[in-house]
């Protein structure tokens, strides 16, 4: 198994990284803020830690902080090297990545579906594009972490996730409000959210009230702006951003705010 470099140890990230371990691949890993590392082999930095590694993961909250890391180890990658970056950041910011890889480095680009429970068993879905050969070297490790959708070329899988998860969170926005107009006209919240659960929405009303979630509220917004200016998301994202003590807290939390509201 090839030496894999892992860079961000996130809520996503650390487990991911554990899981990769378990497998039996080699494994460096960083972090920006110490101390999330609970036993797997640390680099003081991300040039350190990619130094020598044959596939390079990242998994960062967004694209300035996907920027700020890769500055600070691009010049280290070695030709042949598979950069896979897992971060849900949008095409745009693949681009720019493909444009300061060293001559003969690959990308992939791999955001994921799913939450922390499925990132520690193997149970994500893995959205990659890339160049197809880049995308068998990867496919290896991208398939311990879970199923793997191969999406077409540079950036497709990147754009892919934007649209699911604004479909997402845009579904769940949907159920806060059925759930709040249901509350106000004095129906019982069970008979609602099973009329609800039993149509089309059935996957989002799962999504509203669950419970084992781990997607805060500031990550949803942030996702909605790099998806872009369309009216409907735009206005869950400006919902999102009126409860600021909810950022940190899981979107099913949000849900409840709109009805308490």
């Amino acid at each position: 198994m090839e030496k894999i470099a892992f860079l961000g140890l996130g809520r996503m990230g650390q487990p991911m990284a554990r899981r990769l371990a378990a497998a039996g691949h080699p494994l460096t890993v960083w972090n920006r803020t110490p101390g999330r590392a609970e036993g797997l082999p640390e680099a003081a930095d991300p040039a350190e830690a990619v130094r020598g590694a044959g596939v390079v993961i990242t998994m960062l909250s967004d694209p300035a902080a996907l920027t700020a890391v890769a500055e600070r180890f691009t010049g280290e990658l070695l030709p042949d090297t598979i950069w896979s970056d897992m971060s849900s950041v949008g095409p745009a910011a693949v681009a720019d990545l493909r444009r300061r890889l060293p001559l003969g480095v690959g990308l992939v680009d791999a955001p994921v579906l799913g939450s922390v429970g499925p990132a520690a068993s193997g149970g994500l879905t893995v959205l990659a594009g890339g160049e197809p050969a880049d995308l068998d070297r990867v496919m290896p490790v991208l398939e311990t972490l879970g199923s793997v959708v191969r999406c077409g070329g540079p950036g497709s899988g990147a754009a892919l996730k934007l649209v699911v998860i604004g479909a997402v969170i845009g579904g769940v926005a949907v159920v806060a409000e059925a759930l709040a107009l249901a509350d106000s006209l004095g129906l019982p919240e069970e008979l609602a959210l099973g009329a609800l659960a039993g149509g089309p929405l059935g996957g989002a009303v799962g999504r509203a009230r669950a419970t084992d979630a781990d997607f805060p509220v500031r990550l949803a917004a942030k996702d909605l702006a790099l998806a872009g200016g369309g009216p409907v998301l735009t206005a869950v994202r400006d919902r999102l951003l009126a409860h600021p003590e909810l950022a940190e807290q899981d979107l099913a939390r949000w849900v409840d705010a709109v009805r308490a509201a």
